[in-house]
């Protein structure tokens, strides 16, 4: 049975040319990068190259990057140690109704420590008012975090306006960027942005290795003590296969953005467009035109999303219903539920994301199934039968 792969935002597959940069690592040059011999300052060498690397992908300084386990370490890093390094400033702390779960709950533990949150609603085409923003800064407000793309639908914010706002006011300005990172243009210094998380197995990298981008001049605490890594701001041995890893994939993904975001364009036109002429009742969510490329996020009335995402496998189609981190849930996402839909529509959310190595073949391909699939669940569904 074919295998196609529709999930790149829940993760992508590690790329030869990064697999292959980072294999000396792990036998030949496993030095610690923290020892003084020749084997550990070539795995110093090393990382900071890809320090080099990552810097370049977003315009930021080298010594601005501060590498991390992760997307879900970098947001909380962002928040907490800036809010507990600067609650001098203040304890006003805002961000939106539809943030990954990295944010919200620790927005969550924040405010269990006494900072006040305060939750921006969205728009339903999932965008951010910059005037909504406004009416909610105040003199307390020390940092405003809203992410750069939504991992479910798409939707890329107006970063820019944001950061301005958010300036005006004296805030800082932090971004999760784990799904726009490598995928279109990031300027930090042209954007504003005061602090930026990544993640590297968002653009065929390694899992397990991320990074959190900190404006010069920006206070901010370490957040994991111990040792004087990542210029004692993140204690442990540095994961250095990994960071090469992400170094290579940021490389790459400057390299070939253009080149990829073209081809992305044009099949994430031919399955959205071909998703919609063929399937009634079908509810296109996030932005029509300003989200990332290779995202197609729809909601089908009258249907259950586990139960396309098993009829989908069965045909070896691999997509995600909302959220891949919490697609477990019996619970509708949370994004969909703040873009203002039901409940009973929200259940029947399937997202489909492309990466470089789709084919036109294989989204021809799920428009022949996915169709079959959505009736026949419809068949069995009580409330299609009554519509």
């Amino acid at each position: 049975m074919r295998t196609i792969y529709m999930d790149h935002s829940a993760t992508t597959p590690l790329d030869t040319e990064v697999f292959n940069a980072m294999k000396p690592y792990y036998t030949n040059r496993f030095g610690n990068a923290s020892s003084i011999y020749s084997m550990g300052q070539e795995a110093r060498k090393a990382i900071e190259k890809a320090r080099e690397q990552v810097a370049k992908l977003i315009n930021a300084f080298p010594q601005e990057i501060i590498f991390t386990s992760g997307g879900t370490e970098a947001d909380n890093q962002a928040i907490i140690s800036y809010a507990l390094t600067n609650k001098d400033k203040g304890n006003h702390i805002i961000t939106s109704a539809i943030e990954h779960h990295a944010v919200l709950e620790t927005c969550d533990f924040l405010e269990k420590l006494g900072f006040e949150i305060t939750i921006l609603p969205v728009q339903p085409d999932g965008l951010v008012e910059p005037e909504v923003l406004r009416k909610e800064m105040k003199p307390s407000t020390i940092l405003v975090s809203i992410m750069h793309a939504n991992n479910e639908v798409g939707t890329i914010q107006p970063i820019k306006e944001l950061a301005e706002i958010s300036h005006e006011w004296g805030a800082a300005f932090h971004t999760d960027a784990v799904q726009s990172m490598g995928k279109i243009p990031i300027d930090v210094k042209e954007m504003g942005i005061d602090m930026l998380s990544g993640s590297s197995h968002k653009i065929y990298g390694p899992k397990g290795v991320g990074c959190l981008f900190v404006k010069k001049g920006i206070r901010i605490g370490s957040f994991i003590h111990g040792g004087g890594q990542e210029r004692k701001m993140r204690a442990g041995t540095e994961n250095v296969p990994g960071i090469v890893g992400f170094g290579k994939a940021a490389e790459l993904a400057l390299l070939h953005m253009a080149e990829r975001k073209e081809k992305l364009d044009h099949l994430t036109n031919l399955l959205k467009e071909g998703i919609m002429e063929t399937i009634p009742s079908t509810l296109l969510t996030g932005h029509p035109e300003k989200r990332i490329p290779g995202s197609v996020s729809v909601c089908f009335r009258f249907v259950e999303g586990e139960s396309i995402l098993l009829m989908l496998d069965s045909f070896g189609i691999m997509a995600s219903s909302g959220s891949a981190c919490t697609s477990g849930s019996l619970d509708p996402s949370h994004v969909l539920l703040a873009l203002g839909l039901p409940h009973e529509i929200a259940h029947g959310s399937l997202r489909l994301t492309l990466g470089k190595d789709n084919t036109e073949e294989e989204v021809k391909y799920v428009l022949e199934v996915l169709p079959k699939v959505i009736g026949n669940i419809r068949k069995m569904s009580p409330c299609a039968a009554v519509n």
